[in-house]
């Protein structure tokens, strides 16, 4: 890995569903240290600046501004994997308080 660890939130170059373009997005980093020793994935949540609309496994971050975002963010329960080149840059840190809630939301979305 390449100095990132679970809860870094980076920008992300996501590629559409489709698969017609690509566009740089927040994301939290879910995956561990060791995961990224043996892979060259990374696996990671989506982060978004709506947040009128909160889904299942979705956290609003209380502090959004330590985590490197402008504006209050949810982290979504939405997971990719993706090549750790994909990575552009760090943004900032999710505080422990909010990556305990993040995990909790995923095991009860994943039923873990």
């Amino acid at each position: 890995m390449i100095g990132f660890s679970q809860g870094d939130v980076v920008l992300v170059n996501f590629v559409f569903s489709d698969e017609s373009g690509v566009k740089h997005r927040p994301a939290m980093i879910l995956s561990t240290d060791r995961y990224h020793r043996s892979r060259q994935e990374v696996m990671v949540a989506a982060i978004t600046s709506n947040v009128q609309r909160l889904l299942v496994g979705d956290h609003r971050l209380r502090a959004w501004r330590e985590a490197g975002r402008l504006y209050p963010s949810v982290v979504t329960g939405i997971i990719r994997t993706v090549k750790q080149e994909m990575i552009s840059r760090q943004l900032g840190t999710v505080v422990t308080a909010d990556l305990q809630t993040v995990k909790r939301k995923l095991r009860e979305i994943l039923e873990l």
